[in-house]
């Protein structure tokens, strides 16, 4: 699309209210309610998941939960089985395989699928997404929302369009209706931050993008400026990645009061460090960058990494958490949660490291 080239056939699938279908499936009493899976709303949880009958009230993921608990006073909480959900997301990933080898995993309940060749030379991908879901409900007696389009970017927001059960057809010569449709922030990634810098510059729908002033879009936007004047034009060339190396490896923890010593905040930062090392040396890789992600107490949120040579040492690792700390306002500025995450993995056994630029887990621009 945009290349010359023939048009892909993408799916981009993503399961309904995952978790909580997941436990709404299990336990016929929540059927119907409004439910939340997530951490306790009295020790300052926060909602992994919320059900569509929760989202009536405004309750969604990454909330507090002591807030969705207020928005949803009937709101049932229930405690996350990862292990289940895990389980739940090979069922649904065995079935993409089937499909197609051209499967990139997204998280453990999303994907896209490259099916313009597929295992049952079906050429129309509106019939391969309708008879995935079919059988994913078949399968797990769950819904997932398909998005079907020539590129990535569009096939994820269509996936969104008709939430929960849908399915969005995005065929190539209704591309330029499908982008007239879209505001400037239904792209993933883009954030209220961004989205007010481009609406200061009278940018409200996507493809207002093209007309924008070169130097007053690279303001608002940055280096990314180029790639969101190509998506407002409907040109995505980025392939279904099947083989991507995804691997990252990383914790964080919510306070129930905030920090606001800085040698606490330190120390606390340093046990996910070398809770990270541990990590990397039971699965006998090293890592090259730390990222260190600090929220602070009005719940804005920053991340700061630091890189250097690929490592599974402890102190090294420490070293450079808490250099990315440095860079923060923790201490002054009070703290509800901190977390290090370990990117740029490397198996040494491996032929090469990624380059320095590699981005472990790439994603559409404009994160605020």
């Amino acid at each position: 699309m945009g290349n010359g080239s023939a048009p892909r056939r993408i799916i981009h699938v993503d399961m309904d209210a995952f978790y909580a279908s997941i436990e709404q499936r299990d336990n016929p009493g929540l059927r119907g309610r409004p439910v939340a899976v997530g951490g306790d709303p009295r020790s300052r949880g926060v909602v992994a998941a919320a059900s569509y009958e929760a989202r009536r009230f405004g309750v969604r993921s990454a909330m507090p939960m002591a807030r969705a608990v207020r928005l949803c006073p009937e709101l049932v909480v229930v405690r996350p089985d990862f292990a289940k959900y895990r389980a739940v997301s090979h069922q649904v990933f065995a079935l993409f395989g089937a499909v197609t080898p051209l499967v990139e995993p997204l998280s453990l309940d999303e994907a896209y699928l490259d099916v313009t060749e597929n295992a049952w030379g079906e050429p129309l991908a509106s019939l391969v997404a309708r008879r995935l879901k079919a059988r994913i409900r078949e399968a797990t007696g769950l819904t997932a929302s398909a998005g079907v389009a020539p590129t990535k970017f569009l096939a994820k927001i269509a996936s969104g369009w008709q939430k929960p059960d849908g399915l969005t057809v995005v065929s190539p010569d209704r591309v330029e209706w499908f982008l007239q449709q879209l505001p400037v922030d239904a792209l993933w990634g883009v954030g209220p931050v961004t989205a007010r810098k481009l609406r200061a510059l009278g940018i409200e729908r996507l493809v207002e993008v093209r007309e924008a002033p070169a130097g007053g879009l690279r303001d608002a936007v940055g280096r990314h400026a180029e790639w969101l004047r190509q998506l407002s034009w409907g040109i995505d060339p980025r392939r279904v990645e099947p083989n991507r190396e995804r691997k990252s490896a990383g914790s964080e923890t919510t306070f129930a009061r905030d920090l606001t010593d800085r040698d606490e905040i330190r120390r606390r930062v340093a046990e996910h460090a070398r809770r990270g090392a541990a990590w990397l040396q039971r699965h006998g890789v090293t890592a090259r960058t730390v990222t260190v992600k600090v929220r602070y107490a009005d719940f804005t949120t920053v991340t700061r990494s630091h890189s250097a040579d690929p490592t599974s040492e402890e102190a090294p690792l420490v070293a450079r958490a808490l250099t990315a700390l440095d860079r923060t306002d923790a201490g002054p500025r009070p703290v509800r949660l901190l977390g290090v995450s370990l990117h740029h993995l490397v198996d040494p056994a491996a032929a090469a490291p990624p380059p320095r630029d590699a981005d472990p887990t790439p994603r559409l621009p404009f994160p605020d």
